[in-house]
């Protein structure tokens, strides 16, 4: 079958070469438009002649067999999805593409299948869609739909703004300036769950003496968000000075040929 298909298209790149180009040979074009319009002149002849040994031609076979099998073009053109599998946070929010789009809370810690057009953001659950977007090109948004939010998120989440307080405080009083900043300039404190989390992550993997040293500095630096501290640890700029911080005055050196200020005192 292959064979003959490809045989098949040979022979029709054969007929294009021999009856539509070969004519055109010998003619020089200075506009592409005129020969467009010469080209489609040697189709519409080739189309129109009567095949060898037959009385009727290629367009009267489409005309009477091919064209009554056509389908209509579908109304809308085809438009380029990118797909991801994810995972539903806490925040009932999945992140794509640097955004972070809502689902019904009830799909938290669920996995889910996120498809991306230009325009449009959708999120699939076991193959149903439940939640569709306008696409963000920003960085770092929420996009939240209200219904999709539970009536008490104490009800349905294992984290609190009280309980993420809590632990922070019991860190040290930056890493809890810094959680307080977060959870209060988002429009919902929910969405800045991804960040503590992160934070938490942050003081097992580098300990919780780095991470409230890191988040003194972040909060220096007037940038006390969790993308901050975690550049501050990774360069390991937790050990440094804060800025516009005064150094400490150097330990006095005692030493027995070092006589001290009080050598040089003058007696009246």
């Amino acid at each position: 079958m292959k064979a003959y298909a490809k045989a098949a298209v040979e022979v029709g790149v054969q007929v294009v070469e021999r009856s539509v180009l070969a004519p055109l040979r010998k003619r020089r074009y200075f506009a592409l438009a005129q020969l467009n319009a010469d080209i489609a002149e040697q189709v519409a002849e080739v189309n129109g002649g009567p095949f060898r040994g037959l009385p009727v031609s290629r367009r009267d076979l489409f005309r009477d067999l091919e064209r009554p099998a056509l389908r209509p073009l579908p109304q809308r053109r085809y438009e380029f999805a990118t797909w991801k599998k994810a995972k539903v946070n806490i925040d009932y929010h999945v992140e794509f593409d640097l955004n972070y789009y809502s689902v019904p809370y009830r799909l938290v810690r669920e996995q889910v299948e996120v498809r991306a057009t230009q325009t449009t953001v959708e999120i699939f659950h076991n193959h149903q869609r439940v939640a569709s977007h306008l696409r963000s090109h920003g960085r770092r948004c929420f996009i939240t739909c209200p219904e999709h939010r539970p009536a008490s998120h104490r009800a349905h989440l294992e984290w609190t703004p009280s309980r993420l307080l809590g632990w922070a405080a019991g860190v040290s009083a930056e890493v809890e300036e810094v959680v307080d900043t977060i959870l209060r300039t988002r429009p919902h404190p929910e969405q800045g769950y991804r960040a503590c989390l992160g934070l938490m992550r942050l003081a097992k993997r580098y300990g919780r003496e780095r991470l409230g040293a890191a988040c003194g500095r972040a909060l220096a630096l007037a940038s006390p968000s969790y993308r901050t501290v975690e550049s501050i640890l990774k360069s390991g700029q937790d050990g440094q000075p804060l800025p516009n911080s005064r150094p400490a005055p150097p330990a006095p050196v005692e030493h027995e040929n070092v006589r001290g200020a009080a050598y040089y005192r003058v007696e009246g």
